[in-house]
């Protein structure tokens, strides 16, 4: 008669061994999930870093400073600093020439009378005062009312008849047609009431 531990002692070994099979393959099943998991990662991660080369197109970083040396060449056009030269430029110290001597100015006398050498005495007049008598001669184109200095506005002569004008009180006025277009200075046509100030 067989007892039960001549049946069940060989099966013991047996089960034990097919735990621990069980065993050692869950552990392999296990280490084998763990191992895919960490290249699973990795390759996320070699991807992530994939994705990070784009960013490094630093092109567009380097094409933002190219723009700054444009700007760079804005301030060349300094050519402004050439407009102050040309205020510069400018003379008004040049208007003292208007400051010139009356007497500087020429003076012609014409005789307008009927006193022969009347023209002569004006002009000798004149030159004693100091006037600059360039002609004397007659004026027989009309009759002049009485002594008069002639000058074209807006020229020195103005300023030379009226010191001329002042000095032998004399009637000073505008070039009248007739001789306006003589030669430049001033034409002093003398009457009989030509009457030079006394001396003294």
């Amino acid at each position: 008669m067989t007892t039960p531990e001549s049946t069940g002692g060989p099966a013991r070994p047996a089960r034990i061994a097919g735990i621990v099979l069980l065993v050692v393959a869950a552990i392999a099943l296990v280490m084998g999930i763990i191992s895919l998991l960490p290249l699973g990662g990795g390759g996320n991660e070699a991807g992530g870093s994939t994705s990070n080369t784009p960013p490094p197109a630093t092109t567009t970083s380097s094409s933002a400073p190219a723009k700054p040396t444009t700007t760079t060449q804005a301030p060349p056009p300094t050519t402004t600093t050439a407009k102050p030269p040309a205020s510069t430029t400018t003379n008004p110290p040049a208007q003292p020439p208007p400051a010139n001597n009356p007497q500087s100015v020429p003076v012609r006398v014409y005789n307008n009378g009927t006193i022969k050498g009347m023209a002569q005495q004006a002009a000798s007049d004149f030159t004693s005062a100091g006037f600059n008598v360039t002609q004397v001669g007659n004026y027989s184109q009309g009759i002049i009312a009485t002594t008069t200095v002639y000058f074209r506005p807006g020229t020195d002569e103005e300023a030379a008849a009226n010191a001329l004008g002042q000095a032998f009180h004399m009637r000073v006025m505008p070039r009248f047609d007739g001789i306006q277009a003589a030669d430049p200075g001033v034409i002093v046509i003398v009457t009989d009431d030509y009457n030079p100030p006394k001396k003294g």
